[in-house]
């Protein structure tokens, strides 16, 4: 395997300690919107932009309709989310998924950048950030301790997850070049897909949102536990 250059982080369920939350935010906002759905579909989503999600589920509760309507229905859902997931992540606890620093150090001591892609837009990624304190090393500025080198959302791209364009945009900022030397890790199928079609190793984690049987049967590089065990993978051909 050829030396890596940047390793590219889901957020939420990944790196991001989640249990359930980001569902509930889901949820809440169908309830309140007249979105009628069911947490599976919900979960079967995650990873993707968080707009997408709910135009999917509106297409589908209201096919061939009027498209002015299911837009603005989107539009009224989506607001109502954003509000609810916002409330979330700034009056709430906010923590790194266990591991998740282990392998920051790790990485960092490797000389390999680090990239978090997420479904997340870039306002509430920022929060997310900012509680954590990674958002020091996005500040050109900061000479210190950094733990992250770029950060992308889905509303910073073309399109968003399964697509890969959050991969190519974390390699441009990190500088990256051969795309053979990019691993990415994330618990959704979305992240699957998100790493394979850049043309990267793709690798699952099994402690987040997904299962291992749900993960096993999307096309991937290896399925972890967790991520002390991604990081003892990494171990072997650092």
């Amino acid at each position: 395997m050829a030396k890596i250059d940047l390793v590219v982080l889901d957020m939420a369920g990944t790196t991001v300690k989640d249990k359930n939350e980001v569902e509930d935010c889901f949820w809440k906002a169908a309830e309140g919107t007249g979105l009628h759905t069911t947490r599976d579909r919900i979960v079967s989503m995650m990873g993707w932009s968080k707009r997408l999600v709910f135009e999917t589920l509106w297409k589908e509760q209201l096919p061939g309709g009027d498209e002015e309507v299911v837009r603005h229905q989107v539009e009224h859902s989506y607001a109502l989310f954003t509000q609810i997931l916002e409330k979330h992540y700034l009056t709430q606890e906010v923590l790194p998924a266990e591991g998740c620093m282990e392998l920051m150090r790790f990485l960092k001591e490797q000389r390999i950048k680090i990239a978090l892609t997420t479904g997340f837009y870039r306002g509430v990624t920022d929060i997310i950030l900012h509680r954590l304190g990674w958002d020091k090393g996005l500040n050109r500025n900061y000479t210190g301790d950094e733990f992250i080198n770029a950060s992308v959302t889905s509303d910073q791209v073309i399109m968003g997850r399964p697509a890969p364009f959050m991969v190519f945009r974390a390699m441009e900022l990190c500088r990256v070049t051969d795309v053979r030397k990019v691993l990415k890790i994330g618990d959704t199928p979305s992240d699957l897909a998100e790493g394979k079609n850049a043309g990267c190793l793709s690798f699952g984690i099994v402690n987040g949102t997904h299962t291992r049987g749900q993960l096993a049967v999307c096309e991937n590089d290896g399925l972890m536990d967790d991520l002390d065990m991604f990081r003892n993978f990494l171990r072997s051909f650092c």
